[in-house]
């Protein structure tokens, strides 16, 4: 999903595709060496004020992975228009932003986000936005190279299948045994229900019953995205499919309407669009967590997803609980109502550190040592890359040749000139 499913999805620029792809690899494996790192000292280190070894296990590299994630979303909103030495400054600050949030949700809010809809995709969608809005500029939505074309289409399509397909492993792989198999059913179920929704509202919205293809690449995957938080909680199917529906219409709509509002009113140039695929359904996803912990009463079987609502240490509940059952811990005895309430929590300072977040780094990411690109060199590989001389591929060296009639000659003087 990470070094090919995103790498794909950005070439949907007609003259960036050496650079979203290679970008995204660098990126990509860039970040899970940091994130390692970063998450290592923020959970490990400063809380308990030793330094020295932490604790590296296949867990650990698969959250890097979920951190290369959150990095690679917020390339998409300002991708073609920053250099690599700025976006290698944004990951670095960005994942310590990023783990800094993390930890207060997890550690101290103890709110539950196994998907990462609040953590990954809300969190990395306004870091982007922000960092994008700091650094616009007029001549960023004028360039002619933002244009897509029918083979760039082609590529981001066969990214958006590649992540449409791995989503439920995404959503699932760290939940225990029966959480991993409501991930999987759940995000299968939101999936299949976005596309078949946003397929139906793309024809909807245009005037003549046609479907855009830029809708098809992104809005198809908001199911995956909104389903995040509440992967692994035992919510029926037919709940999954709303919140996947719902995605695919917020998603799509805001591709259609939303995006050039925000650009127009608010300076905030989206090229991926990542606050409709990944911010509003990333925001959705969040209170849907908010209403499933709010209606939840307890039971052994939430304490696997909301260890908070766990009763007190040494309270008459939990001597009960341990005469018939091994392994429940200690909780905070919180209510349903209550942890509902630390999980808005969590919703809101997510969007707050992701927006504050962005904005200072899109400060840093200005300074002109960073080397900025020139606003003619921007969505264009050429700037960093060798690119194949097409003009010499195309058209052969011309030649004095005897030409039978003035009607041949006439066509060669045009394929010349062209």
């Amino acid at each position: 999903m990470i070094f090919m499913g995103f790498a794909f999805l950005y070439t949907f620029l007609k003259r960036y595709g050496y650079s979203g792809t290679s970008f995204n690899f660098l990126l990509g494996a860039i970040a899970v060496q940091w994130a390692i790192l970063a998450r290592g000292l923020i959970f490990a280190i400063i809380p308990h004020g030793v330094f020295g070894p932490f604790p590296l296990d296949i867990s650990s590299l698969v959250v890097a992975d979920f951190n290369a994630a959150t990095v690679l979303i917020s390339f998409g909103a300002v991708i073609g228009k920053c250099s690599p030495l700025q976006l290698i400054v944004m990951l670095l600050l960005e994942l310590v932003f990023a783990n800094v949030n993390e930890y207060l949700g997890i550690e101290l809010l103890q709110v539950a986000d196994i998907g990462g809809s609040m953590f990954i995709h809300a969190f990395g969608a306004y870091f982007g936005m922000a960092v994008s809005r700091v650094l616009f500029r007029e001549s960023q939505t004028k360039s002619d190279k933002l244009a897509n074309s029918y083979t760039n289409d082609l590529f981001s399509l066969a990214g958006t299948v590649f992540l449409w397909c791995f989503w439920p492993s995404f959503n699932g792989v760290l939940a225990t045994d029966q959480g991993r198999m409501f991930a999987i059913i759940n995000t299968y179920f939101s999936l299949a229900a976005c596309v078949v929704v946003t397929v139906a509202i793309s024809s909807l919205v245009d005037k003549h019953g046609k479907l855009e293809m830029v809708y098809i690449q992104n809005a198809t995957l908001a199911g995956g995205v909104v389903v995040g938080t509440t992967a692994n909680m035992p919510i029926q199917p037919w709940l999954a499919m709303l919140l996947g529906s719902l995605a695919g219409l917020i998603s799509t709509i805001g591709y259609r309407y939303l995006s050039p509002s925000l650009e127009k009113k608010l300076k905030l140039h989206d090229p991926a669009g990542v606050n409709n695929l990944h911010g509003m359904p990333g925001i959705l996803g969040g209170l849907g967590g908010v209403l499933v912990a709010f209606i939840t009463s307890f039971s052994l079987v939430v304490l696997d997803i909301f260890p908070a609502m766990a009763p007190v240490d040494n309270s008459t509940l939990l001597q009960e609980i341990h005469s018939n059952f091994t392994g429940v811990v200690a909780g905070m005895g919180r209510t349903g109502a209550e942890q509902g309430g630390y999980q808005l929590a969590a919703l809101v300072l997510t969007l707050v550190l992701a927006i504050v977040g962005g904005i200072v780094t899109g400060f840093v990411m200005r300074l002109p040592v960073l080397d900025p690109p020139e606003p003619d060199m921007m969505y264009n590989d050429a700037d960093y890359w060798h690119m194949p001389d097409e003009e010499d591929e195309l058209i052969k060296p011309s030649v004095e040749i005897d030409v039978p009639n003035s009607e041949t000659r006439m066509r060669l003087v045009k394929n010349e000139e062209a």
